[in-house]
């Protein structure tokens, strides 16, 4: 019988593809800023509405002003993380920056390791070194798009951005399953928190002036409300009893293979039978990471 945090984090990673997909779109050629904030702001809105539907909303607001501090603290480390991530999502091929996107999971692993002691078993530690290969080819097709990944820019932001989202899954285990945060208030709070950054920071780059002219597309409040689906599905797993966020974080990452195949046969991105390999590599390590 299939665990359910695996059910749940192979759904969250559907959506979380269809995500990456649009947000590719909503930030291709277009200002960074009003795009986090719209889509966040999306995001929300939409959760609200979720949320007082089902009838949990009152129960969503009551959170101690402790647990508010923390969550205020994930919600500045995810809104440096997507900021990053949003600038070279607009500067890489979608077939390169999503599965850099999903090596995230190898700083969680090791995260896990030091701070929450979870050693995986054999078979799982050679999944992960399936995977782990898999990226690295991509690396190597990123090269033979010229895409220099020592001096390239968009690979720098990547880079940092995906860092800081390993950081913040670790802290999410700590704040649902060791502080006991309720996952509907952190996910409520979160949500709001964003918004006001994003505010805040596109008032802030305004100020600056604006390289890039803003547009609207649908894909702006397309990419908030998926995320609220995978977050909403993510954060029920993490919140699972004995779940180990090192692997719940290679499950999820598996998103990257929609978003391949979307940036081979809409973006038109190149070297897709090298690419396809890795893939290929990544699927053999979730399947034995499972086992």
């Amino acid at each position: 019988m299939i665990p359910l945090w695996c059910t749940l984090a192979l759904t969250s990673a559907l959506a979380l593809s269809f995500y990456d997909v649009a947000k590719k779109h909503a930030v291709q050629e277009n200002s960074v800023m009003p795009v986090l904030f719209f889509s966040t702001l999306c995001g929300s809105v939409f959760y609200l509405l979720l949320t007082a539907v089902t009838g949990d909303l009152p129960a969503a607001f009551r959170l101690s002003g402790v647990h508010y501090g923390l969550v205020w603290m994930k919600s500045l480390l995810v809104s440096v993380s997507w900021t990053f991530v949003f600038y070279a999502m607009r500067e890489l091929p979608l077939s390169i920056a999503a599965p850099i996107r999903a090596s995230s999971p190898l700083w969680t692993f090791l995260g896990g390791l030091f701070l929450f002691h979870e050693v995986p078993t054999l078979l799982q530690a050679l999944g992960m070194a399936s995977i782990f290969t898999g990226y690295f080819i991509f690396s190597v097709a990123g090269r033979m798009e010229g895409i220099a990944f020592a001096r390239s820019k968009g690979i720098y932001l990547i880079a940092i951005g995906t860092l800081l989202g390993a950081a913040s899954a670790l802290f999410d285990k700590y704040l649902l399953n060791t502080v006991g945060i309720p996952r509907g208030g952190l996910q409520l709070y979160f949500s709001l928190d964003l918004v006001v950054i994003f505010g805040l920071a596109w008032g802030i780059r305004t100020l600056f002036g604006q390289k890039h002219p803003f547009r609207w597309r649908w894909t702006i409040p397309a990419t908030g409300i998926l995320l609220i689906i995978a977050d909403a599905l993510y954060f029920h797993a993490v919140s699972e009893p004995g779940i180990k966020i090192s692997i719940l974080s290679l499950f999820r990452r598996t998103s990257c293979i929609v978003a391949f195949a979307f940036g081979i046969f809409y973006f038109r991105d190149a070297n897709w039978k090298i690419k396809a390999g890795a893939l290929v590599l990544i699927l053999l390590g979730v399947f034995l990471c499972a086992r």
